[in-house]
């Protein structure tokens, strides 16, 4: 099934915008909190960093801080979705729909025409989200999160791209 990445729309009150050097902190601080033993070391994101322009990370903001987080390793003919996250109190608000459609997006405007991705099996909330924008399972990496020996689903999703997307 083909499925056509949709319109992008600026959260009211917050801008999406590409990641930079002085997120990193924040980013450590994020990913700490959100995934505890999995989290990324403030070296691993300045590898990530390093790794533009194959990598491709952007961040939702308000006035105040980072509230969300995401990003691609873009291959020839598909892009991975390397990491996705929202801050506690800004999750059941939508971000996390637009900042995976803003990943979508940079990966047609790159002529990509599928991506792949890798969920816990016991996070609910984002294969909901993944599931709701059109990802589908292709494969379990059975007992890959330790401890634990939680599955990991991979996902995929084929994108439609046109000459007006990559031109954009």
């Amino acid at each position: 099934m083909t499925i056509t990445v949709e319109a992008i729309r600026q959260p009211v009150g917050r801008r999406v915008r590409d990641m930079a050097s002085n997120d990193i902190a924040r980013l450590v601080e994020l990913d700490a909190l959100l995934f505890g033993a999995d989290a990324w070391s403030e070296t691993a994101w300045w590898a990530e960093l390093a790794e533009r322009p194959r990598r491709d990370y952007v961040v939702i903001e308000d006035e105040a801080t980072i509230l969300a987080y995401g990003g691609l390793d873009i291959g020839t003919d598909s892009a991975d979705v390397m990491t996705l996250a929202v801050a506690p109190e800004a999750q059941g608000q939508g971000l996390g729909r637009v900042l995976l459609a803003e990943l979508e997006a940079r990966a047609v405007a790159r002529g990509v025409g599928a991506g792949l991705l890798e969920v816990r099996a016991d996070n609910l909330a984002a294969r909901a989200l993944y599931e709701g924008a059109g990802w589908r399972q292709l494969h379990v990496r059975r007992r890959y999160y330790q401890p634990g020996d939680v599955d990991a689903l991979i996902l995929g999703k084929t994108f439609t791209v046109t000459e007006e997307a990559i031109d954009s």
